[in-house]
């Protein structure tokens, strides 16, 4: 039985070294598009070890058959590291927002914009309020309601007032 825990043990000090050395077997056996993994060897490991251990202190069978138990566990646990790892790794986050996705919004006006000058507006990039500077062909008063016509520089918009 101590061969059991002592395979489950390393198993466990490889998922810690995966943490640290993240990659390493990977960049070794790229062709196995993962299966050969730091995760997935300490998976395999530790349920080999652990699963035969348990199978050789709670039923009379011998070494052989809690090998080929813990074996099996080992596989599963070794294949479910590889499809959750695959799965993590291939998750794709939303795009960035940026400010030419502003293009066709509309805003409120927070500081009143002058003929020839500027003045600024609050408006919404990727869900969160965020003001700009903002130019206008006419003075446009605060609070007044506004989309965005061009983005010039990544710090302002030029806006036109809504028309109702």
């Amino acid at each position: 039985m101590a061969w059991f825990l002592g395979f489950g043990i390393a198993g466990l000090a490889l998922l810690v070294l995966s943490l640290v050395f993240d990659g390493l077997l990977e960049g070794l056996f790229d062709a196995f598009d993962g299966l050969v993994s730091l995760p997935v060897v300490a998976g395999f490991v530790s349920m080999l070890g652990f699963g035969g251990a348990l199978v050789l202190g709670t039923t009379g069978l011998g070494a052989g058959a809690a090998s080929a138990v813990g074996g099996l566990a080992g596989l599963g646990a070794g294949w479910l590291t590889w499809r959750a790892s695959r799965a993590l790794m291939r998750d794709r986050t939303a795009a960035t927002p940026r400010g030419a996705d502003l293009v066709g919004t509309s805003g409120a006006v927070v500081t009143a914009i002058p003929m020839d000058g500027y003045g600024e507006v609050l408006l919404r990039l990727g869900g969160q309020p965020v003001k700009y500077a903002a130019r206008s062909g006419v003075p446009v008063e605060r609070g007044a309601e506004v989309w965005v016509a061009a983005v010039p520089t990544p710090t302002s918009v030029e806006v036109q007032p809504v028309q109702r």
